[in-house]
């Protein structure tokens, strides 16, 4: 087990492609910490697998609601709940996080696919930036990676290096 020290989009990267199975050792100041990122990192992929399970099974309201439930507790454990907040408060990032919580209580309301719609525009909108990153490694994944990275790059969404603010 290697010492990594990571910032916060590091972390999340790191769990998104670990499956949860990785514990990462992060410096803090002068103490180095054990932490374990194995329940956030379970709640991604198990958040993934109930969006998907609620799509397949005609847009289940439940299945969907519970996806979205977990997808949002890994999120706030992973960077804690100030950042969480910040993320979605941030003024460039209204309008996706207007659009996210209005398909969620869409679904809530049993208007799934309306609610999935709407819930899916506001994910582009929030996470848009980190598309690029996202095609980079799905570009890597056997047989369907290249067919990934087209899509996303004919989609036009995804920034480049040279486009991105920082």
């Amino acid at each position: 087990m290697s010492s990594m020290w990571l910032s916060d989009t590091q972390k999340i990267g790191v769990v998104f492609c670990s499956g949860g199975t990785s514990k990462l050792r992060i410096r803090a100041g002068a103490n180095l910490v054990l932490a374990s990122l194995v329940l956030p990192a379970n709640l991604f992929p198990l958040g993934g697998l109930f969006l998907i399970g609620g799509v397949m099974f005609f847009f289940d309201r439940a299945m969907l609601a519970m996806g979205n439930i977990l997808f949002l507790i890994g999120l706030t454990i992973i960077i804690g709940p100030q950042k969480t907040l910040a993320f979605f408060a941030r003024k460039q990032k209204a309008k996706g996080t207007a659009a996210f919580f209005v398909g969620l209580i869409l679904i809530l309301m049993r208007w799934t696919f309306i609610g999935f719609l709407v819930e899916g525009y506001g994910i582009v909108i929030l996470f848009g930036d980190f598309l690029g990153t996202i095609a980079g490694f799905a570009r890597g994944i056997p047989v369907v990676g290249p067919y990934i990275g087209v899509a996303i790059d004919r989609l036009g969404v995804a920034r480049t290096n040279a486009e991105l603010p920082v």
